[in-house]
């Protein structure tokens, strides 16, 4: 019995660390923010002298990154959105655990926002981008070729407005015969649904570069509120030295939740679509220009 109690209250001694395989040297950092707090999935990447990546990784949710390489000179560099990017060189002997010790990283300015009034969606630069499961296998990319949309900037950002109009026939797989197939009622029915339509008037900042933008997307005559993780880029000068800003954004639609018709094809056993879409944007914008006169 004593025996007993002395193991359920004995605490079990710490892990030791993992061995280091042979010939090779390990390498390890802390990675915090300015306030000291561990900064998790802060990018990693080890280069060796020549420049080639050897070790690509993200910290952990303790802001800790470890990995062994060979022994050798190496160059890390840490990123991470919203911070200023550090770069350390650091020798590693074999069979010798070398620490980078804490690395503090800096907040990066903030990008400038567009001025504020009225911007023009370009279609020449923007690409709407959609990848889809098919049959449970493998994935379909596609985009949709005819869209237009304005950006209405506030001079509080978070009250800005967009609108954007996407033509339905335009869908575009590289196959004719499915792209005609996703036209039809089965699908997206382009007769009776020719275009779908995202509207947002709120602008949340999460940090850094990332924002959420949350509107409305109407759909084969169905509206529901989704929400663009949105990545803002940043002012610059196109080829005709107009002004430009950019950003990519990305979601996830669930297609039960815009009433498409698939159960003539779930009857006969296929799942030709999967239940999320994932829709993809990068775009570009610049400033509308005033009617003449």
């Amino acid at each position: 019995m004593a025996f007993a109690l002395l193991r359920r209250f004995t605490r079990p001694s710490r892990p030791e660390a993992a061995p280091i395989p042979l010939g090779a040297g390990a390498l390890d950092c802390i990675v915090v923010e300015p306030m000291q707090s561990p900064l998790h999935r802060a990018e990693v990447s080890v280069r060796d002298a020549g420049g080639r990546e050897v070790v690509h990784g993200q910290t952990d949710p303790h802001g800790r990154f470890a990995t062994t390489v060979a022994p050798g000179e190496y160059s890390v560099s840490v990123t991470a959105d919203g911070f200023r990017p550090v770069l350390r060189t650091v020798t590693c002997a074999e069979e010798t655990r070398t620490s980078l010790g804490t690395l503090a990283m800096e907040l990066a300015p903030a990008p400038p926002m567009p001025a504020p009034g009225a911007w023009r969606i370009d279609p020449d630069h923007t690409a709407v981008r959609f990848i889809a499961r098919h049959i449970g296998l493998a994935e379909v990319h596609g985009r949709f070729n005819r869209f237009e949309g304005t950006l209405w900037i506030a001079e509080d950002v978070r009250h800005s407005r967009i609108d954007v109009v996407i033509d339905t026939a335009s869908i575009d797989t590289g196959v004719a015969q499915r792209d005609e197939h996703l036209r039809s009622p089965e699908f997206l029915d382009v007769a009776n649904y020719p275009y779908m339509q995202f509207t947002s008037e709120r602008f949340v900042h999460r940090g850094g570069s990332h924002w959420t933008v949350q509107g409305v997307l109407n759909l084969h005559g169905v509206s529901r509120n989704i929400a663009l993780d949105t990545r803002y880029l940043g002012i610059g000068t196109g080829i005709m030295g107009e002004t430009r800003t950019a950003c990519s954004a990305s979601t996830e639609l669930h297609r039960e939740d815009f009433t498409l018709d698939w159960r003539s094809m779930l009857r006969r056993g296929i799942a030709m679509i999967g239940a999320t879409i994932r829709i993809e944007l990068d775009i570009q914008a610049v400033p509308e220009q005033p009617p003449a006169g």
